[in-house]
């Protein structure tokens, strides 16, 4: 069993200039035990893949308040396939519309965290993609 700890990447994509929640999001992380990298703001798709993969991290958690989720995910996506990390698990957090998180869930989001999601149920839900997925 692998006991290094989780890895995530917390990106902030695209014009949003609003971070406060993903930096809390951050430190419940990294209180939980967890590996963590902030990208900071005003991040490109390509910076935001590149940098997941370079960190071999876990989980890739793209946090948006910009409205931007529909064009920025299937770029994700795609960058993952191109560059053969479709392995890694991504997960979106901030603020959309209910059929939003339910069209990016359908591009291959595994997990929708909004705005009021609590910390605890943050940290379970990476927690459990983590274990599911097994050993990279």
């Amino acid at each position: 069993m692998d006991s290094s700890p989780i890895r995530v990447l917390l990106a902030k994509v695209g014009l949003d200039g609003h971070d406060r929640g993903v930096k809390v999001v951050a430190r419940t992380l990294r209180d939980a035990g967890m590996d963590v990298i902030y990208s900071g703001l005003h991040r490109s798709p390509e910076e935001v893949v590149n940098t997941a993969i370079q960190e071999d991290v876990d989980v890739l958690g793209v946090s948006l308040l910009s409205g931007v989720q529909l064009t920025v995910f299937p770029k994700i996506f795609k960058l993952l396939r191109d560059k053969g990390a479709d392995d890694l698990i991504v997960i979106a957090g901030g603020v959309m519309p209910d059929e939003d998180a339910e069209a990016i869930r359908g591009m291959g989001v595994r997990k929708v965290l909004l705005q009021d999601t609590p910390p605890q149920e943050i940290v379970d839900s990476i927690r459990r993609l983590v274990a599911e997925r097994g050993p990279r």
